[in-house]
């Protein structure tokens, strides 16, 4: 499927716009980790969970979401290793499934540097208060997508509507998507 997509692209495009997809793929790989790294383990460790065990106990849960794309498809799993991690029962069964609702860190983020890769391939230039107004939008449209693939794409299409932009960047984009899903529904996971 996702041959096919890139077929398209490619097909529809041309093959220079795989450099930049490649590029965009890379920064977002790059900024998810950076995330994980200044956000969320800073804060583990200001909390004092203890990080090695909590690695363990969210590596299965993660490489389910990683394969399969869907946060969905790794809640049971989660739930039960947080249950194993020390995590009361009660906290778990509200925290986790509100998470997966509001908590999307890993789809904000691609939700924004989409929009400024769609925006720069129509040629469009960004303030930095644009860029912000965006960057606040993601932050509350992307809260409650569905934990299905590809569900974001529906929201960064809405948002290129709102905004002005053109759709045909984000069909190149769609050619990419799986891969880039992967790791935003990953990083979700980590963070719920």
């Amino acid at each position: 499927g996702v041959g096919a997509a890139i077929a398209v692209t490619v097909g529809h495009l041309g093959i220079d716009i795989l450099k930049n997809l490649l590029l965009l793929l890379i920064t977002l790989y790059v900024a998810l980790i950076v995330f994980i790294l200044v956000v969320l383990l800073p804060v583990a460790l200001f909390i004092k969970i203890p990080v090695k065990k909590f690695v363990q106990a969210i590596r299965e849960p993660v490489s389910i979401a990683f394969a399969t794309t869907s946060s969905d498809s790794a809640l049971p799993k989660a739930m039960e290793n947080m249950e194993k991690f020390g995590v009361p029962r009660k906290v778990v069964s509200f925290v986790i499934p509100t998470g997966y609702t509001f908590n999307l860190d890993g789809t904000t983020l691609y939700l924004s540097l989409a929009s400024v890769f769609v925006a720069q391939a129509a040629g469009i230039h960004l303030t930095f208060g644009e860029q912000l107004i965006i960057g606040l939008t993601l932050m509350l449209t992307s809260k409650g997508v569905a934990a299905v693939p590809r569900a974001s794409l529906v929201i960064l299409i809405a948002t290129a509507a709102t905004f002005h932009f053109p759709l045909w960047p984000i069909m190149a984009i769609y050619g990419i998507d799986e891969l880039m899903d992967m790791a935003r529904t990953s990083v979700n996971v980590i963070g719920n």
